[in-house]
């Protein structure tokens, strides 16, 4: 249901304008809460080890069609209230037709943009956490 080739291309592509860091999760179907397994995966996943604490996590359960969308503190204190809101309607517009990939890819410029207003890129910058989609178990 998502094209890890081309979530991962859109990861690269939405790093090159800022600093933040930008992580994809796939999870499998399951029971329960949404929110609280996105929590694990955030912490899993050291989305906390930015040094700007500038990471984002898009945690997705496509069987469900729920997603979480996580942003460390860092983040939090600069964008404003209805950012989060904005990128979870992107995400949804594409969700409810069965794109998860295109949804995932809208919510990536969506979040590269804002960070790099915030976030910019820097001449020095290492990219701190994997570019790659997390398939979780």
């Amino acid at each position: 249901a998502i094209d890890k080739e081309r979530v991962e291309q859109a990861i690269e592509a939405a790093e090159a304008k800022t600093s933040g860091e930008v992580r994809v999760a796939v999870s499998p179907l399951f029971w329960g809460d949404v929110r609280k397994v996105a929590d694990r995966a955030f912490e899993k996943l050291g989305m906390r080890a930015t040094a700007e604490r500038n990471g984002v996590l898009l945690f997705v359960v496509p069987a469900r069609r729920r997603f979480v969308v996580l942003g460390d503190s860092g983040i939090h204190k600069k964008v404003h209230p209805g950012f989060w809101d904005d990128v979870a309607g992107e995400i949804s517009r594409h969700f409810r037709k069965g794109d998860f990939t295109g949804g995932i890819i809208a919510a990536l410029e969506r979040l590269s943009t804002e960070l790099s207003v915030h976030f910019p890129r820097r001449s020095d910058d290492v990219d701190e956490l994997p570019n790659v989609v997390e398939f979780l178990d």
